[in-house]
């Protein structure tokens, strides 16, 4: 085994943080030094990076060594002039909104948890909700990584191969640092709606998700109408909502998404304005949102198909009892980002938070992936899915050109894990 005598590592026994999924690697290692984790790479043959572990399936997993970030230098430097920060990849989203905020600074989105590292989502495609939004991977301008050749490589927007390089599925090689986009600092009130009438989702679906900066739709697909529409409204913008969000009556108290969870958990609601570091996300930093014990899934579908994919879940939405925890439904602006889910187009996101029951999990991902799939439905890179008949990876238009920008980066693919290879060889 081969280390820096300052890192540490151990034989691994690691697992994500929902507890579905044990890496099988042989070692974990936290190097200290972006110098150290270059040597790991380059001794290791098999070699993929842990953040916060927010993955489902086995996307960070490799055949011999896992190296997490904890150790690694994590900056958080401002750039006022240029409108940027500097982070480093395993700095959580959560503490950067908090330093971003103390200096009058903003990103444009967050997701909905803050507990993820912005590497490992950037990687993944990971996004927040809002017609003008793109995923959190849009605001990166420049990335630092160390190739599998052990190489220090900086890329910046409007390079070649940059557009492959920022959701890299971690192909390419160890992100060490990001350089994202910030605005100046903005409020947000957010206020939510029960009972949202399942006819508004559907017949009028742009109306509903343009209606606010940030709108998602929370449902368990057997139910009469939609459970909760939660909205987000920027301060600084026009009110377009009253009390009154189609025919659904403004919440008057605090709600959880899922019923019977603890409401101090979710961040403040009933129109109470402040800064998006504290709205933005559904769920408070300083909060464990859950015990993890849970399996998380996701679908993108082509905004166009919306309604049909809505319909089809709907009549699913029986055989989902005592699974499905909860759904969520948000959309996603287009992006260029090659191996994004929203690369070419407007997506729609199908969240859905299942109880920790693989087997029954898997029959239920059965029965979605028969509809969505063939309404060109792309699954989130982090979360569970089948795709038993392997017709995802073709829905990537620039897929050969991100296989060769990995065989360029990692030349003896130290980092094309098994979830790699079935993605693009």
């Amino acid at each position: 085994m081969h280390t820096e005598a300052n890192s540490t590592a151990t034989n691994s026994t690691e697992t994500n943080w929902a507890g579905n999924h044990r890496y099988v690697a042989e070692r974990y290692a936290e190097p200290h030094s972006v110098e150290e984790l270059a040597e790991l790479i380059a001794g290791a043959r098999s070699v993929r990076m842990l953040g916060s572990r927010h993955s489902f399936n086995d996307i960070a997993d490799s055949d011999e060594l896992l190296i997490g970030t904890a150790a690694l230098p994590q900056p958080i430097e401002i750039d006022p002039d240029a409108r940027s920060v500097t982070v480093g990849g395993g700095v959580r989203y959560g503490e950067l909104a908090q330093v971003l905020q103390r200096a009058g600074w903003a990103l444009h989105n967050l997701a909905s948890l803050p507990h993820i590292s912005i590497a490992g989502a950037v990687a993944t495609a990971t996004h927040g909700s809002g017609d003008g939004n793109g995923n959190l991977a849009t605001a990166v301008r420049g990335i630092r990584l160390v190739t599998g050749t052990g190489d220090l490589v900086d890329l910046r927007r409007g390079q070649d191969g940059f557009d492959g390089a920022v959701v890299s599925l971690g192909a390419l090689g160890a992100v060490v640092e990001l350089e994202l986009d910030i605005e100046p600092t903005f409020d947000v009130r957010q206020r939510l709606f029960p009972a949202v009438a399942w006819d508004a989702a559907t017949a009028r679906f742009d109306d509903v998700f343009s209606a606010a900066y940030s709108v998602s739709l929370f449902t368990t697909w057997d139910e009469a109408s939609v459970s909760l529409a939660w909205i987000k409204e920027r301060v600084d913008a026009p009110a377009r909502i009253g009390d009154d969000f189609f025919g659904a009556a403004a919440a008057t108290t605090p709600l959880h998404m899922i019923d019977g969870m603890d409401v101090r958990n979710v961040t403040e609601q009933l129109g109470v304005a402040g800064p998006w570091s504290e709205r933005l996300a559904h769920f408070r930093y300083g909060f464990t949102p859950s015990a993890g014990a849970e399996i998380q899934s996701e679908y993108l579908v082509p905004r166009a198909r919306a309604s049909e994919a809505i319909e089809a879940l709907r009549a699913s939405g029986p055989r989902l009892r005592g699974i499905l925890q909860i759904s969520e439904i948000r959309t996603v602006a287009a992006d260029a980002l090659w191996m994004s889910t929203a690369e070419g187009g407007d997506v729609v996101g199908l969240h859905f938070t299942w109880v920790r029951d693989p087997a029954a999990v898997e029959t239920a991902l059965a029965e979605i992936e028969a509809v969505l799939l063939p309404l060109g439905a792309r699954p989130h890179w982090g979360k569970v899915y089948l795709d038993v008949d392997g017709v995802v990876p073709d829905r990537y238009r620039r897929r050969d050109d991100f296989r060769a920008l990995a065989e360029r980066f990692d030349p003896e693919q130290r980092f094309r894990n098994a979830f790699v290879r079935r993605v693009i060889g």
